[in-house]
């Protein structure tokens, strides 16, 4: 403690703090410091290493519970545990150590390197001199005489490989046909710290003695979890290491500490001359907080040695790649915090603006406008993109990339540092536009939280010392908004299904830092900034269901009876096993379709909704009729092989024509009005489909007990049937019962059947002869929901079926249709299943008669019929007059 505090009393010389990791030891000698008096001094910390500690979850929880249990606990009440990455032992024998001596071999690359472990290396693979040393061979270009590297020891697996199937384990090599080389003085890469095989690492001599294992120095033993992210889009804090941190406590029901300095707020202190202080303008509301800080260089990084940081090290274990130590440090405290930064080269921010000072100006890119990005890359922007502007010229595109002109080198002496959050939506259609999925970006895509943009700047400028002292310059746009959400337990427990009292509902809640006011029968709670997915009640209550553990709530019943099924499920469930039974494929569409498909069919563009935000530029209408979607599916079933099926969908349709919901108008909603409808397509590429869909909607309708009539087809005045043929279509109404005052039977219109036009059966590529049939499912459901009537079960014949042709001469003025009924009416007495296919009509010339062919298919449900009996069948019918 007295390493901190100037003490001025006697107290004995050492003194051995054991606390909670949770809180660290400085934090403990401020307390010391404040109780005795004396002023608390942290000396200026030296060299590169800018930390006392990597945070990790454990540095913030007190985990109790096995790993197991705690990767269950965050999948069960957080988010997927993709994979678990056991590193604990993955730095076994390596350790740091002195190279003492260094001679260059003629004629080589190699160094011959003796090098000090402290004698901490155990194994017997090594031989060491008299005094103590180990003999290694290192071609490194930066190996000498005095410097502190990282020595994987004989026998160990070599970092890098430790996840390969068959890891590489160092031994003594002969080098030179004459050196033994003990193990290897490692490279970043070996370590597995990055790509650069460069050189090896250098540590700095004033954080490890010889000796001192790698892992007990950077922290390295750790169980890594990757998890699975896309469960936590609502959730900005949780992409940061505290954030997370918290949710863990949460769940293991400890109370977490947030760290101070990520709750400062306080205004800034005005202690920046005017002469350099930036200024910000922000246009359109497209970032709801930038805050600026300028960071000027107390020692110039270039002259000093580059030695391996844990930060270096903490990224590389993140998936990240270390590149500066300034640019380091912001990808840390946003592996930390979930907040982003991003760090300009002052100097040539100022001088691309063209000012004396920075004026930073936030707004959206204008059509046609280039930046060039880190690397290199050159871009045209959308008018969806953010930029960050030097007095308008651009140096960033916000969120994403930082600009070339403005890239921080080894001759940069000042930082402007940028801590902001951008409108989401817009960084969304960047991301997409461009490509460019960075960590950054993914962040900022959840929503960052305003509150936290200053204490975060703030803490970054705290830890950049000694090499970089600054303070915060400027700080637009929305402080920190206070959310309070009141609620009582009776709601949490209704809703939850729950007995939870009032104090566990407060420790919960409390637990993950909300400030809770217990009232008489309310509990007014008050949100941290960083939940901005809590608004509502309900909110809460999902909360407190959560982190106590869905699984924990005791399942019951509901205590009222079973609800009696929808009319609309009940109907579409009776048509969807008639239709499959007649050995119709139930497919189901997209709601929107192309505009090329509705010229191709006729329909009118100008009678479809089109879509302001499609899914795709192939789906920018919404559909008049279900029909032209199945006919682009019989398409790609004919393509697929298939040459005689029927297709039918159940589904919504919206036309123009149709006006609004009157409840909608009156509301000022503009709701259109939905219609539901069944659309069957039926195709046949040797003949003509309309009997065969004349023959399902009679046999579809007389099941449902809705009583048809078909009549002549003339379209509709809205031109949304024009892809069908006239002459070979038809329109079909049903009789309804309507009561007022008195009984009237009224005829409605519930849809069409006929054949496709050949100019459209061309355009989509379907056989010529293709027929469709569209009904009303609202005007079937008003006529057959309480009137079902019961119907014999479709199944499996297991006898053979006969086929037969019939050719009847009859008079010329007699119609197919009578005759075809009259068939259907003999053989429906025959209790024989059967089909009936109308074949052609044959008029010979200079005759008064006409031949009428049908394609007839008998089967028994009880046998396989004879000779004899189906001789006897096709005798009746060739009878009948």
């Amino acid at each position: 403690v007295k390493q901190f505090a100037a003490l001025k009393i006697q107290i004995i010389d050492t003194v051995i703090v054991i606390a909670p990791v949770v809180k660290r030891f400085d934090d403990h000698a401020r307390d010391v410091a404040i109780e005795i008096g004396v002023e608390l001094q942290f000396p200026a910390r030296e060299g590169h290493e800018l930390l006392h500690r990597i945070f990790r979850i454990k540095e913030y929880v007190d985990i109790k519970v096995p790993n197991d249990e705690l990767i269950d606990l965050i999948g069960s009440r957080l988010v997927e545990v993709e994979k678990v990455i056991d590193e604990t032992h993955k730095y076994d024998n390596v350790f740091v150590v002195k190279v003492v001596e260094c001679e260059h071999i003629p004629d080589t690359h190699l160094s011959l390197c003796m090098i000090d472990d402290g004698g901490k290396c155990d194994s017997k693979k090594i031989t060491r001199r008299d005094d103590g040393l180990i003999q290694v061979l290192c071609g490194a270009p930066n190996v000498h005489a005095g410097m502190m590297a990282a020595w994987i020891a004989p026998g160990a697996i070599v970092p890098q490989t430790f996840h390969d199937v068959e890891p590489f384990v160092i031994g003594v090599r002969k080098m030179l046909k004459t050196y033994d080389s003990h193990g290897m003085l490692a490279g970043a890469d070996e370590l597995d710290f990055s790509d650069n095989h460069d050189s090896i690492v250098e540590l700095d001599p004033k954080i490890a003695k010889p000796g001192t294992p790698l892992a007990e120095v950077f922290d390295l033993n750790d169980v890594i979890l990757d998890i699975e992210n896309k469960s936590l889009t609502h959730r900005p804090d949780c992409f940061g290491i505290i954030g997370f941190a918290r949710e863990v406590a949460g769940i293991l029901d400890e109370e977490f500490e947030t760290p101070e300095w990520l709750l400062d707020e306080e205004e800034i202190q005005e202690n920046i001359k005017s002469d350099i202080k930036p200024t910000i303008e922000i246009e359109n509301g497209v970032c709801p907080r930038y805050t600026v800080a300028i960071l000027h260089q107390d020692q110039n990084p270039a002259k000093q040695k580059k030695y391996l940081t844990k930060i270096a090290t903490f990224l590389s274990r993140s998936g990240m790649r270390p590149i500066d130590e300034m640019v380091d440090l912001a990808n840390y405290m946003m592996l930390l915090t979930g907040q982003p930064l991003h760090t300009f080269d002052y100097d040539k921010f100022v001088a691309v603006g063209g000012l004396k000072k920075a004026k930073i100006i936030v707004r959206t890119a204008k059509a046609g406008e280039k930046i060039v990005l880190l690397g290199g890359e050159e871009i045209e922007l959308t008018t969806d993109d953010i930029l960050i502007t030097s007095n308008n010229t651009p140096v960033g595109l916000a969120g994403a990339k930082g600009g070339e002109n403005t890239a921080i080198d080894e001759n940069t002496k000042n930082i402007l540092l940028e801590s902001a959050t951008f409108d989401l939506y817009h960084l969304r259609k960047t991301q997409m536009a461009h490509g460019i999925f960075s960590e950054a970006i993914t962040r900022f895509t959840k929503g960052q939280p305003a509150g936290q943009t200053l204490a975060v700047a703030k803490h970054f400028i705290g830890l950049a010392k000694p090499i970089y002292s600054g303070s915060i310059s400027a700080d637009e746009g929305n402080k920190t908004s206070t959310n309070i959400v009141s609620v009582s337990v009776e709601q949490v427990n209704n809703l939850l299904g729950t007995n939870y009292t009032k104090s566990e509902i407060i420790k919960t809640l409390q637990n993950v830092n909300f400030k809770i006011e217990s009232l008489e029968n309310t509990l007014k709670i008050t949100v941290p900034y960083w939940r901005t997915d809590i608004e509502i009640p309900e909110d809460i209550i999902e909360e407190i269901g959560r982190i106590k553990g869905y699984d924990n709530i005791t399942p019951v019943l509901p205590k009222h009876g079973t609800p009696i099924l929808w009319n609309d499920f009940s109907i579409k469930t009776e048509i969807r096993n008639i239709l499959a039974s007649f050995g119709g494929n139930e497919v189901l569409t997209y709601n929107f379709i192309h505009g090329d498909l509705l010229d191709k069919i006729g329909q009118d563009k100008a009678n479809s909704y089109k879509l302001i935000n499609s899914i795709s530029p192939d789906l920018q209408y919404i559909r008049q009729s279900i029909s032209p979607s199945l006919l682009i599916k019989a398409r790609e079933n004919l393509k697929a092989g298939y040459d005689d099926f029927v297709l039918f969908e159940m589904n919504q349709v919206f036309r123009k024509s149709q006006g609004l919901r009157m409840d909608a108008v009156s509301s000022g909603d503009s709701t259109p009005v939905v219609e539901p409808r069944l659309g069957i397509v039926f195709v046949n590429k040797k003949q003509s489909e309309f009997y065969q869909a004349k023959n399902y909607i009679n046999k579809l309708t007389e099941y449902l007990d809705t009583k048809i009539i078909w009549k002549e087809f003339k379209g509709e005045k809205d031109n949304s049937e024009a892809f069908l043929e006239p002459k070979r279509s038809a329109v079909l109404y049903a009789r309804v019962e309507k009561s007022t005052h008195i009984t009237k039977t009224m005829e409605e219109r519930i849809g069409v059947v006929g054949e496709i036009k050949k100019s459209v059966a061309r355009a989509l590529k379907v056989p010529i002869g293709s027929a469709v049939a569209e009904l009303s499912l609202s005007a079937l459901q008003f006529r057959s929901h309480d009137t079902i009537k019961e119907k014999k079960n479709f199944i499996l014949n297991q006898y053979p079926k006969v086929d037969r042709d019939l050719t009847l001469s009859v008079p010329l003025n007699a119609k197919y249709g009578d005759y075809y009924e009259k068939i259907n009416q003999r053989l429906a007495e025959s209790g024989l299943e059967y089909s009936i296919t109308p074949k052609s009509i044959y008029i010979p010339e200079s005759q008064n008669e006409k031949n009428l062919s049908f394609h007839i298919e008998l089967r028994s449900t009880k046998k396989t019929l004879t000779n004899t009996e189906i001789q006897d069948i096709m005798r009746e019918l060739e009878d009948i007059k």
